[in-house]
């Protein structure tokens, strides 16, 4: 008796625990899910088709300030995004501290338990926060391996901190007088 693959059903089941790849692994499964998994033929002729000299575009924004170098910087960009749809930044400014706070807190925040996590799982794009596994989960042929934590904040709107994870948000500073105060 063969029984029916029912893709639909498995990705709905896949989503709505809400816990993500991580949680998969985290459950201690087994066998990679079928949702998963490319087709052979697919996967062999993605694999013949690339190119081993690929590289990702980088766009380095130094002399951002003056006007002519912003508008090549745009356009770098535009081509970077239409041609290849990402692209690296360089010279941006950001210091590696804050980089790597950045990447610390996403960290602890997929190590975090799924229940903490679920708190900010959703499909809705117009959330400012939020997780999910595969945005495109109920497109894709094949579902990709991967979580994201998305935090959308932009230059002309501001996001509340406290909407943020907590494991993810800056420590609070104290000032002397709290920790004198015994408020540790």
């Amino acid at each position: 008796m063969v029984l029916e693959y029912d893709r639909n059903k498995e990705l709905q089941a896949f989503d709505e625990t809400k816990a993500g790849v991580k949680g998969l692994v985290d459950s201690g499964v087994a066998k990679v899910p079928k949702i998963f998994v490319r087709p052979a033929e697919e996967l062999a002729k993605d694999l013949n088709s690339r190119r081993a000299d690929i590289q990702v575009p980088v766009i380095d924004l130094s002399g951002i300030e003056r006007l002519d170098r912003r508008k090549e910087i745009v356009n770098e960009i535009k081509t970077a995004a239409v041609k290849w749809g990402f692209f690296q930044v360089v010279e941006h400014g950001i210091p590696i501290g804050v980089l790597e706070g950045m990447i610390d807190g996403v960290r602890k925040f997929h190590e975090q338990d799924v229940e903490a996590k679920k708190e900010f799982y959703t499909r809705d794009n117009k959330n400012k926060v939020r997780f999910d596994s595969n945005f495109d989960l109920f497109k894709s042929r094949t579902a990709n391996w991967r979580d994201t934590l998305t935090m959308s904040v932009s230059a002309n709107k501001s996001l509340d901190s406290n909407q943020f994870p907590a494991i993810c948000r800056h420590p609070k500073k104290r000032t002397a007088r709290e920790i004198q105060g015994g408020n540790e």
